[in-house]
């Protein structure tokens, strides 16, 4: 089945993991974490690990050890984590290749570009303290 939008694994996992880390009250795990948003430790081991790198997450070592938010939920948007592991979000005018279309105008009507912003606008405007008590 194909989507309009499809938000890469790697990115899921960085928005869902701060958000239950913003939601508890303790430290979590990675063993915690990867049960509690059904992914692999492995895989959210690595984006943990870019999340520690970049100064949202304190990473604690050792059988007490877990993670915490290094910044305060209303200082994170989504945006932020959306962009860390997949770059920056461009503006695309055309769902194609513009430059070999045969027509004068899109076909699409700008739909891409109008998603897209609308998209970005929602990352960026959605903070991971309006996402804690949902």
């Amino acid at each position: 089945m194909s989507k309009i939008i499809n938000i890469s694994e790697a990115a899921s996992i960085a928005i869902y993991s701060i958000v239950a880390i913003a939601r508890s009250k303790e430290k979590l795990n990675a063993t915690e974490l990867a049960i509690s948003i059904n992914v692999s430790r492995n895989h959210l081991a690595k984006v943990m690990q870019q999340l520690t790198k970049y100064g949202y997450l304190i990473s604690d070592r050792g059988p007490k050890g877990g993670f915490k938010l290094n910044k305060l939920p209303d200082e994170i948007c989504l945006l932020d984590l959306f962009e860390l592991v997949e770059g920056n979000i461009e503006d695309i005018s055309c769902m194609g290749d513009c430059a070999v279309c045969p027509f004068k105008d899109c076909v699409f009507g700008g739909l891409a570009s109008k998603l897209t912003n609308e998209f970005k606008n929602y990352l960026k405007n959605t903070k991971i303290s309006d996402l804690i008590h949902i």
